[in-house]
């Protein structure tokens, strides 16, 4: 019947059949007086009865509507309620905060759904959710996950569609979540850093590759100030007019920045080492400590974590190359032991000074022609070298700095529950698609140690704050501090390629019928304080599907949470 039934259990409470039946009876005696008239349970409930085959694969809470299958138990248990022997009991400090001193509406803005329907490409009726969620900072440290004891639905999923109009509800309790009192983006001090970048004026402008607001978000205070950081933006061939622009456009937003032409008639591996000599000549050099060469794709998530790692950890008055390897063995064995510069690369004065010393030597055409490993003349070989054969530094390893080779779909390393120092290769192309400025907006409610951190609730969902709300039908009985196999290094998997930098990683739960994600693609910080995110599903979405190959929803929809923020 395409679920496997589990030996000696047919005849059991525990079975789908029997426990569809029983309830079946018991709800059908009382439906005339409990059900709600816009929740179509009573189909679902008579559609469970007259067929053994369809209850066990459906598989739908009663307390959803007739739309919302996501796959998981039958017979009219909550959702994740099957699975009570494989998943532990929330063990954290639960607060309540049942009066918040902001306001809830939980009515439906047509406008803002359509909107929504339009740009993202969904059906016109489709599902909609909005839940207030309510963080609460306390003096704890951060966990990869936090277990919840309230339910994530406390009610029946609503479907809409954008040509009605709807009466407003009653905001359910918020969803309650404890958070370490960590620092908020605009408390970040970037004034012992410079960072150079070296790029062209068409990636800066397209609206599809343009960093500005990515820099923005850890180069400013996020209300038009400079946090302290300077940045050194070279743009190769550009024009006077470009050079303007690109000054003009990222001071108006409050960076602090130098813009130059870059040399066109040097190597892409040359201009990329030349950023070192070009950060220790700047004139403001000695107000820094730290010079640190990246590409107009790092992002840096979490700059309070990050200044308070060097300040804490290394001396920027002795010869210092920071860095971190790929993620993929592959490219050590090919390149080398080397920092990998899209996720920075951190240089000391002193360490620069070496490089600015030695740099003709180092960018001769015997010195590119060995930095040529087949991929054609890499940048960080020519860096590496110039340091190791001039010093006796070698890299020290910062591994919260992550270069993110990696190919397919990324959702099993940002669901990860990890607190990342960078990020890199996240627009596409060859490599994957992210959002981080979008992310991490959240940090500007809850701090920046919320960001990407997983709230598991009773009813098996989990939240990794800013990147996706996944629901698990079937619970949660897989070890989650490892990484899910969603992703792939390439072109050579040798199935082990990122165990050394990732570890083992569990396997994927796409197609499975086991998991379902709303992924973010928009957030924005409200006027209020508040941080509004807004999170997708795609029924057709290829990897949310059963093992049969059908669809887990046959829904579109959208998932809203809108953060209180703990003004503490």
């Amino acid at each position: 019947m395409g679920t496997t039934i589990p030996r000696n259990r047919c005849f059991s409470m525990r079975n789908t059949l029997t426990r569809a039946i029983v309830l079946t009876v018991a709800m059908l005696t009382i439906g005339g007086l409990v059900l709600r008239p816009d929740v179509d349970v009573r189909s679902a409930l008579m559609k469970t009865a007259t067929s053994a085959r369809e209850a066990m694969s459906i598989q739908k809470p009663v307390s959803r509507p007739e739309s919302a299958g996501w796959g998981g138990p039958a017979g009219g248990e909550a959702a994740g309620k099957q699975q009570e022997d494989v998943v532990e009991p929330a063990e954290d400090a639960q607060p309540t905060i049942s009066n918040s001193s902001y306001a809830m509406t939980c009515d439906y803005d047509m406008e803002r759904l359509r909107k929504w329907q339009e740009v993202y490409r969904l059906e016109e009726t489709f599902e909609y959710t909005k839940r207030y969620v309510q963080a609460s900072r306390q003096d704890i440290p951060r966990k990869s996950v936090t277990k919840l004891d309230q339910d994530f639905l406390v009610d029946a999923v609503k479907v809409v569609n954008v040509n009605n109009q709807y009466q407003p509800e009653t905001c359910p309790e918020p969803l309650v979540v404890p958070v370490t009192k960590s620092p908020y983006p605009n408390t970040a001090n970037a004034s012992d850093f410079m960072f150079g970048v070296s790029t062209t004026y068409r990636r800066f402008s397209d609206i599809r590759t343009s960093p500005i607001n990515e820099w923005s978000y850890w180069l400013t205070d996020g209300k038009g100030n400079s946090n302290g950081g300077k940045l050194v933006l070279l743009l190769l061939d550009a024009t006077d007019d470009e050079l303007e622009d690109a000054y003009t456009t990222l001071s108006n937003v409050g960076i602090d920045v130098d813009v130059y032409r870059s040399d066109a008639s040097q190597i892409m591996a040359v201009r990329y080492l030349a950023l070192a000599p070009t950060l220790y000549a700047h004139p403001e050099r000695s107000t820094k400590k730290w010079l640190v060469v990246c590409d107009d794709d790092t992002f840096f998530p979490s700059f309070n974590g990050l200044a308070e790692k060097f300040a804490a950890d290394y001396d920027h008055t002795m010869p210092m190359y920071i860095g971190t390897f790929s993620e993929d063995i592959n490219n050590i064995e090919r390149h080398g032991s080397q920092a990998f510069g899209g996720a920075g690369v951190f240089l000391s004065l002193p360490m620069a000074q070496i490089i600015s010393e030695n740099f003709e030597s180092c960018r001769t055409e015997q010195k590119i022609l060995e930095a040529n490993t087949g991929w054609g003349p890499q940048g960080d070989i020519l860096l590496r070298k110039c340091i190791y054969e001039n010093s006796e530094v070698k890299l020290t390893l910062l591994n919260d700095l992550w270069q993110l080779d990696l190919f397919g779909d990324p959702s099993g390393f940002y669901e990860g529950g990890i607190k990342p120092l960078s990020l890199h290769h996240y627009r596409g192309g060859i490599w994957h698609i992210a959002h981080p400025w979008h992310y991490t907006k959240i940090a500007h409610a809850c701090g920046e140690d919320c960001t990407f951190q997983r709230f598991q609730t009773a009813d098996d969902f989990i939240i990794s704050n800013g990147y996706s709300v996944a629901y698990y039908p079937y619970g949660v009985d897989f070890n989650l501090g490892q990484f899910e196999a969603t992703f792939q290094p390439a072109p050579d998997n040798k199935g082990y390629n990122l165990d050394y930098m990732m570890g083992p990683q569990r396997q994927s739960l796409h197609r499975t019928g086991r998991k379902i994600s709303w992924e973010l693609l928009e957030a924005d910080v409200n006027e209020d304080g508040t941080v509004s995110q807004v999170y997708i599903c795609r029924r057709e979405d290829p990897r949310w599907k059963n093992p049969d190959g059908s669809p887990m929803n046959n829904r579109d929809g959208i998932i809203e949470l809108v953060w209180l923020p703990d003004n503490q």
